[in-house]
């Protein structure tokens, strides 16, 4: 399926037992398993690390720093605030590393050692990636790629708590009005090639449990452009559907 393919499984008997309708656990699965690719550019600082000064206040015990990076054009020194100190210390930065920082985020990602100081240690672990000192400006702007999928971005826009809620997993049903502005910006996106819609996978185990309207619903989703692929499986060999006389 490959790594941002969104796989969802599902129990027949799941859908009875949630505090929601028969429907809306349905469309959370297929919205679960439908991916959105999104393209989006950002402004990063990407060189090689020639310097770190971290200062201790005595007094307060509030933490300054600079740190100095340079391409193989130019050298520019930056201030730290304490959460980059942090992330500095975190990543067990030194002298000699290549590190970018995301200007929006703050987040600092540490691509490897310079080929110029390979020769710093007679010894290094197989994990020491060797990458070469940056060319040009140190300021780039450079094409990032978020997959999410259509029901975590119907949580985020539902809830005041936003992203957190799905952590928190009071999701409770989405507001059919809340998925039609979404779907609307995702073609919005998709249109002007910053979007892209990747069809993941559902699979639904005890498809017996399922009665008619379920089978109903899932007939019509089906027929959507976004739908992903739907697996069923059930260990019954014929059995009546729920809700008619009929059997399958």
């Amino acid at each position: 399926l490959g790594e941002e393919t969104p796989f969802t499984m599902l129990a027949g008997s799941e859908i009875f037992s949630l505090e929601m309708s028969k429907t809306e656990a349905l469309t959370q699965a297929f919205r679960k398993s439908i991916g959105v690719r999104i393209r989006e550019e950002a402004e990063i600082i990407e060189g090689e690390v020639v310097e770190i000064e971290i200062d201790k206040s005595v007094s307060s015990g509030a933490k300054t720093g600079k740190v100095t990076l340079k391409t193989t054009e130019m050298e520019t020194i930056y201030d730290l605030g304490a959460k980059m100190i942090e992330s500095i210390q975190k990543e067990k930065i030194m002298a000699g590393d290549i590190i970018t920082i995301d200007k929006a985020s703050g987040k600092i990602s540490k691509l490897g050692r310079s080929f110029a100081r390979s020769s710093d240690y007679d010894n290094v672990g197989p994990q020491t990636r060797f990458v070469q000192c940056p060319e040009g400006e140190l300021q780039k702007r450079k094409e990032v790629v978020h997959t999410v999928t259509l029901h975590e971005i119907d949580v985020i826009n539902s809830r005041t708590q936003g992203f957190m809620a799905l952590f928190a997993g009071d999701i409770g049903e989405i507001k059919p009005e809340v998925r039609e502005q979404i779907d609307q910006k995702v073609a919005e996106w998709r249109e002007e090639g910053r979007a892209e819609i990747v069809p993941g996978v559902l699979f639904i185990d005890e498809v017996h449990m399922l009665d008619i309207e379920c089978f109903t619903y899932l007939n019509r989703a089906l027929e959507s452009n976004l739908a992903p692929i739907v697996v069923l499986a059930t260990n019954r060999g014929i059995c009546t559907i729920k809700g008619t006389e009929m059997q399958s």
